[in-house]
């Protein structure tokens, strides 16, 4: 099996990216640090030896960049089996109060990113009648909360892609799950000084995308809803 994930080095991304390679699945994986990228091939290999890790630096959001690295999976392996569209940045703030640009900045790299890689990677996935594609949403996809400004709006958007997705792609026996995750730890919740608890682990998120994945092709989990036993933050 061959996988993509993109923003694989941290939080969630990690979390997915160790979950496969211990089932023993290549992976494409991306994220803007050479270093982290090294880094976590090392320790991928270390858990898995057999495994294919195939890395590269991409800032998600510039379209060129995000179909390079579409082309540049193709190139590296035959078949694509699974897409996580992952990468993603968080900013807090409220539309009309927050800093000029955030919009665009966080449509470009929550939504775009997605959009691009998909339009490269869905023509192996038809050409092969069969592959998976899961999108990183939110909580934030079917929710207004405080302070969720831009993001919020970024993922509404990556969900409304998400189901358009699923209906085009159903016919060519291509699954299409949207993720929507409460808070958990990660990048986006650094500096959090509430109790440990309070928030998901990364690797539950990673183990349900690995469960969801490994359901029979005649079924398809649509979206998943997972959120902290206390609830939302």
């Amino acid at each position: 099996m061959n996988a993509i994930i993109t923003g694989a080095t941290k939080g969630i991304g990690k979390a997915i990216a160790i979950a496969f390679c211990k089932e023993g699945y290549n992976l494409a994986l991306c994220s803007r640090t050479q270093e982290d990228l090294e880094a976590l091939k090392e320790e991928l290999l270390a858990i898995n030896p057999s495994v294919k890790i195939a890395i590269c630096v991409v800032d998600v959001s510039q379209k060129e960049a995000v179909i390079e690295f579409g082309e540049f999976v193709k190139s590296t392996f035959s078949t694509i089996d699974i897409l996580v569209n992952n990468a993603g940045v968080f900013l807090p703030g409220e539309i009309t109060k927050e800093a000029d640009g955030n919009l665009e900045m966080m449509i470009e790299t929550n939504l775009y990113s997605a959009y691009h890689l998909s339009r490269t990677i869905v023509p192996v996935m038809r050409q092969q009648q069969s592959g998976h594609i899961f999108n990183m949403c939110s909580i934030a996809s079917i929710i207004a909360y405080p302070n969720g400004g831009s993001y919020s709006i970024s993922k509404f958007a990556m969900l409304g892609m998400s189901k358009v997705l699923r209906e085009e792609l159903k016919s060519d026996n291509i699954r299409v799950t949207s993720v929507m995750p409460g808070a958990t730890w990660s990048n986006s919740w650094a500096g959090f000084d509430g109790p440990e608890e309070r928030l998901m682990r990364p690797e539950d998120i990673a183990d349900i995308i690995l469960s969801t994945y490994k359901l029979s092709k005649q079924s398809v989990i649509e979206e998943i809803v997972i959120r902290p036993q206390l609830g939302d933050l």
